[in-house]
């Protein structure tokens, strides 16, 4: 019988904020009124939706602002955000405007999507913010494939693409990521781990320790980072992102993060 042994973990542990030099002030304040500026959207959604103003469904991101604003905020706007059902942070930290959001809820012909798009399908390509598609783990493969158009066009753009831990477990998952590594293509792949997959634990889905560690049997780097923290979120992501624009390939970061609110 053959000897198996597992590979090498390229796995790190990212160090706490404390543990690296804080921001400029400007930018302090920056990454702050960008998650109160979620918060207060995604809070007044949920009251018009209770009221019967909205229709359709509402998936929010209580609790995990510090991913999306942390990834996203020292992006370009030709760089990349690919989004899933819980859309709503990762346009805003991207910079689709408040108005045209708020209009897409109310099905407005100047929302962001013409108002058809609705909750889980926002999105302004204008400043990289693919629509979102609601499909779990649908997002991972487009992602891959927008990384691979980057690369040929010779540009030094980026693409985030956020999932869940229940994403993880898709074969898009492996498929997406397989690819970006095969062609080191750059893609920072995120995945916000809020512990659950609806009302699944994940720890029922899956027998390693965490997710990041996966990144070793594509033979690209994994962090695992405390998505609570919006500097160490930051942090990470300059490095990703730096990586990728120096044409070494794609990273997967796993945000420990957790969901304040219902599923949907």
């Amino acid at each position: 019988m053959a000897n198996i042994t597992a590979p090498t973990s390229s796995l790190q542990v990212a160090p706490r904020a404390s543990a690296f030099s804080l921001p400029e002030k400007s930018k302090a304040l920056g990454l702050y009124e960008s998650m109160v500026l979620i918060r207060k959207y995604e809070e007044r959604i949920y009251f018009l939706f209770l009221e019967g103003r909205i229709s359709g469904s509402i998936h929010q991101s209580h609790g995990q602002e510090a991913c999306a604003v942390g990834m996203l905020y020292d992006t370009r706007p030709t760089d990349y955000m690919a989004s899933t059902h819980r859309p709503a942070s990762h346009d805003l930290a991207k910079g689709v405007s408040l108005d045209s959001m708020m209009c897409e809820m109310f099905a407005k012909s100047n929302g962001c999507c013409r108002g058809k798009g609705g909750a889980m399908h926002t999105g302004d390509i204008s400043v990289g913010a693919i629509p979102a598609n609601a499909l779990v783990g649908s997002n991972i493969p487009i992602a891959t494939g927008i990384g691979f158009s980057c690369k040929m066009r010779k540009t030094d753009d980026v693409v985030i693409c956020f999932f869940g831990d229940g994403a993880s477990n898709e074969g898009a998952f492996h498929e997406g990521i397989n690819g970006a590594a095969i062609w080191n293509l750059p893609v920072i792949f995120v995945c916000e781990n809020n512990l659950y997959g609806a009302s699944t634990s994940v720890k029922a889905t899956m027998k390693i320790e965490t997710i990041a560690e996966r990144a070793a049997s594509y033979g690209i780097p994994g962090e695992r980072i405390d998505g609570n923290d919006v500097l160490a979120v930051n942090d990470a992501a300059t490095r990703a992102i730096a990586r990728a624009r120096r044409g070494e390939g794609p990273t997967l970061l796993e945000l420990m993060t957790y969901r304040i609110a219902g599923h949907s």
